[in-house]
């Protein structure tokens, strides 16, 4: 099917019409994106679970604002990759079509929410790191747990919301307009505002971790020449500096993760796509799945916190592990002893 009938389809509202949205025409690249949706959601569910346990096991970490905001990114990333894996599978390797236009945009939205959330949780993140390196003396007066947890209500709120604006009526099936190109269902108008608001939120991410790598040079210079004033104050600097470096590798990540997706979104508003540009969106949308599942390992390896605590449960657990592969041993040395004697 061309590009042009493909166009003309969409503006229908008909289920039968999601077929021509199933861009993937061979089995190989069935089975590229299975194979890509498995293994990235499948680790992306463990690392972030285990983010979340490390976090919620500990007690000092799990009171503080900055991991509050860390536990609801790998909230929201757990919630992506299950609802992302199993609506985009199913509609584009096993090609299933068995549901309504309301079930659809319910899937939709879902994905929606959860990436915009994810996407929410790094803002706060980068405002969090933000006032404790601006104001680090009214931090804790500014950024407390009420707070955090309030700011979290309104994040998960807002995002919930205007995901499921199409499912409430904004689609081009109720208000009878264009579709989009690259999603059933879905009014331009409201994708274009939807691309918006990621844009808006990725450009305050930018600008506050630039005011934060601004700071965090200014605290290195700090420290190196006052290197005798060594204490309290240069280790709480040292931990700042230390902790925005870790977020503006997760916000590289999420850039170069999400850039061919959002620059493909906007083309499609613009100007009439291939098979070809659609078959690449379908690839990269399996982006956003790496993304959410390096965040934990950027934690894991930069948060002192998290490594430390990742570090005792593993020891714990080969601790374990070498007990029980000892007792039988030492059990069957008792017993010839016992057959000796």
């Amino acid at each position: 099917m061309d590009s042009c009938k493909i166009h003309e389809n969409a503006t229908k509202c008909s289920v039968n019409t999601m077929e021509c949205f199933m861009v993937l025409s061979t089995q190989g690249q069935k089975i590229s994106i299975a194979t890509l949706c498995g293994l990235f959601g499948t680790l992306c569910i463990f690392e972030n679970s285990l983010v979340l346990y490390l976090i919620f096991s500990s007690p000092t970490m799990r009171r503080k604002p900055s991991y509050i905001f860390i536990s609801s990114l790998a909230l929201a990333d757990i919630l992506a990759s299950i609802i992302f894996v199993c609506s985009f599978v199913n509609f584009h390797v096993f090609n299933e079509t068995n549901f309504s236009k309301e079930m659809f945009l319910l899937q939709l939205g879902g994905v929606n929410t959860s990436f915009s959330a994810s996407l929410s949780s790094l803002l706060l993140t980068a405002l969090d790191r933000y006032i404790s390196i601006s104001r680090p003396s009214k931090y804790k007066l500014l950024m407390t747990r009420k707070r955090a947890w309030i700011a979290l209500g309104v994040l998960w709120v807002t995002c919930a919301t205007i995901a499921s604006l199409p499912l409430l009526g904004w689609n081009c099936c109720t208000l009878d307009s264009t579709c989009s190109e690259l999603f059933p269902f879905v009014d331009d108008n409201y994708l274009s505002s939807w691309i918006c608001f990621i844009m808006v939120l990725l450009g305050c991410i930018i600008y506050a971790y630039v005011h934060v790598l601004w700071r965090a040079h200014q605290h290195v210079a700090y420290m190196e020449k006052h290197q005798a004033q060594a204490g309290k104050q240069n280790t709480r600097m040292r931990m700042d500096v230390r902790l925005a470096k870790t977020l503006v590798m997760v916000l590289t990540v999420l850039v170069l993760c999400w850039s061919p997706v959002l620059i493909l979104m906007i083309h499609s508003i613009f100007a009439r796509l291939s098979n070809h540009l659609r078959k690449v969106f379908a690839f990269c949308s399996t982006l956003c799945l790496l993304n959410s599942m390096v965040n934990p390992i950027i934690y894991a390896l930069r948060s002192k916190e998290l490594y430390s605590s990742l570090r005792m449960i593993l020891s714990r657990f080969r601790r374990q592990l070498k007990a029980s592969e000892e007792s039988p041993e030492a059990e069957s040395t008792h017993k010839s002893s016992m057959i000796e004697t």
